[in-house]
């Protein structure tokens, strides 16, 4: 079986689990609430996304549902980094054109890109959107060894070097009044994968609120997050991949959570051989190269699109700088899975798993 399609098989589990929410709080049985209902959505941000929603208008429901499937499209097509689409400017068309004139784009690019800058700042460049250009090289070979594994290699030093003198964030230039998107540096790519998927279910997580829906949550490939709790006042039961896909234990932790976000970010999801070295997809802005200190790392947050690029960060960071950072920030917990399968929590995370 392929780290694909066992890693799809997860997601599965992990969504069954998402669905039946396990135990009711209050009483400790099974929840047969007549009002809940679900719907599973395919193929955006290239995963599944399951909306649980405790509703007694079915009609309601699907209209719930209609609208994040709709958004859900939009914001995929946005953030697109290899399509041009014509009745959007996408990512691709902005890494394509920005760097000979500003493109004007949707005010959703302009917030991402505004996101972007602030995450690079929170997190002292470990999440750097401007690395397009070192980001697509490792891609490439990834995608390469995917189509033929003998002919997997390891990008050269010297290639990573060069491609990392166009990756200077400060070369993004955003003009809200007119915009636009402009790169002062044409070979400067951007690329928005840390953040994009956990921005997108965020803000359409605060439109529903807007809207008035509550006892919902929805589950996009492994991002999850809650409105409110479910009407009895339990808690939504949500899970933690198991990054050791050898294992017989689906779930690494099991965790109860309301009004949150969970992100995991793990070197199981995307990755290559060659030889009988790992090479996975979350590189290190310094080094170039993917760290192999954790085997995943999990993030708590109220915003589901800083959880996202904080899991990217602290994957990038030191233990006990990801603790420094978790540490200064409010509304932040998270748990490291080392490199041994060991795990590490934040001071408040372990107050949230499911006894």
């Amino acid at each position: 079986m392929t780290a694909k399609k066992h890693t799809f098989l997860l997601l599965i589990l992990c969504t069954a689990l998402f669905c039946c929410g396990c135990q009711n709080n209050s009483a400790g049985s099974a929840d047969t609430d007549s009002t809940k209902r679900t719907q599973v959505i395919f193929d955006y941000f290239d995963t599944a996304t399951t909306v649980v929603g405790y509703d007694e208008d079915e009609a309601h429901f699907n209209e719930v549902c209609s609208y994040i499937e709709k958004e859900l499209a939009r914001y995929d097509s946005l953030y697109d980094n290899y399509n041009s689409l014509s009745d959007i400017t996408s990512l691709y068309v902005v890494n394509r054109d920005a760097g000979t004139a500003p493109v004007v784009v949707d005010e959703d690019m302009i917030k991402l890109f505004k996101l972007g800058k602030e995450i690079y700042t929170l997190t002292n460049g470990k999440t750097d959107f401007a690395m397009g250009a070192v980001f697509s090289i490792w891609h490439d070979h990834r995608e390469e060894a995917s189509f033929d594994p003998s002919l997997a290699s390891v990008p050269s030093m010297e290639e990573l070097t060069e491609a990392s003198e166009h990756c200077n964030i400060d070369d993004i230039i955003i003009d809200e009044e007119a915009s636009t998107i402009y790169y002062a540096d044409p070979l400067l790519k951007c690329d928005v994968g840390a953040f994009a998927k956990g921005y997108a279910i965020e803000r359409i997580v605060q439109d529903l609120i807007a809207m008035g829906v509550d006892h919902y949550s929805l589950n996009v490939g492994g991002n999850v997050r809650s409105i409110g709790l479910k009407p009895d006042g339990s808690k939504w039961t949500v899970a933690v991949q198991n990054p050791d896909l050898s294992s017989e234990e689906s779930y690494s932790e099991v965790l109860s959570i309301t009004d949150l976000a969970l992100a995991t970010s793990g070197s199981y999801q995307r990755f290559y051989y060659v030889g009988d070295k790992k090479y996975h997809h979350i590189i290190n802005p310094d080094t170039l190269f993917p760290e192999d200190d954790y085997l995943s790392v999990s993030v708590l947050n109220t915003d589901a699109g800083i959880g996202d690029a904080l899991s990217t960060a602290l994957f990038n960071m030191t233990l006990d700088e990801g603790q420094a950072l978790v540490s200064s920030l409010s509304d932040t917990e998270a748990m490291w899975i080392l490199a041994d399968g060991s795990k590490v929590y934040s001071d408040g995370f372990e107050a949230y798993i499911k006894k």
